[in-house]
């Protein structure tokens, strides 16, 4: 063999080379892109499809004279604090039919955290003053401590914080200072 026919034949074997090399880098980055799509869209399509619960949200009668669950379809979460805050959204909505708001309208969960011994801290903002009269406050109060211990195994008590500090009372009545527990007497 010629040295021009050698020549010729190592630089079409080293183009060959070089372009197998270059096919197989390019298919391995397009195949890594390609599955990080597909795990994008599995991860939006479980969040669309994220578990439901049923749910007891606890609102007043119309006589303002006790509270009446409510059965709602709420996203679930295994974290106490995430699945209450769901909770207390739902309560700040308002009930869908046939029962009164417990809580005023506009008002905003700043936060919501759940200690290891199971106390719900509930940071709330009321952006509307709270009507206030102490049936109206025992309403407000038993609607958000009932709807949470009720629906969360993990909390056994509840502690609310007004704009993120302890407070007295919601409007004169009812006082704040410690941890409420479930209270059945007020549901019907």
């Amino acid at each position: 063999m010629s040295l021009s026919k050698c020549c010729s034949f190592f630089a079409v074997l080293a183009i060959t080379v070089i372009c197998t090399f270059g096919l197989v880098v390019f298919n391995t980055l397009e195949r890594a892109a390609a599955l990080d799509r597909l795990d994008q869209n599995t991860q939006i399509d479980l969040t669309r499809h994220a578990d439901t619960a049923v749910v007891h949200l606890y609102f007043s009668d119309k006589e303002n004279s006790y509270l009446t669950a409510e059965e709602q379809n709420l996203v679930h979460s295994n974290n106490p604090a995430e699945f209450g805050q769901t909770i207390i959204e739902a309560l700040i909505q308002g009930p869908r039919e046939g029962l009164m708001r417990t809580i005023p309208a506009g008002t905003i969960l700043r936060a919501l955290y759940v200690t290891s011994d199971g106390i719900a801290y509930v940071d709330l903002t009321l952006k509307d003053a709270h009507p206030g009269g102490i049936q109206t406050e025992l309403m407000t109060i038993y609607s958000i401590v009932n709807s949470l211990i009720l629906n969360i195994s993990g909390i056994n008590a509840v502690k609310i914080l007004i704009d993120g500090r302890e407070s007295m009372t919601l409007a004169g009545h009812v006082d704040l200072r410690f941890p409420f527990k479930a209270n059945m007497l007020l549901i019907r």
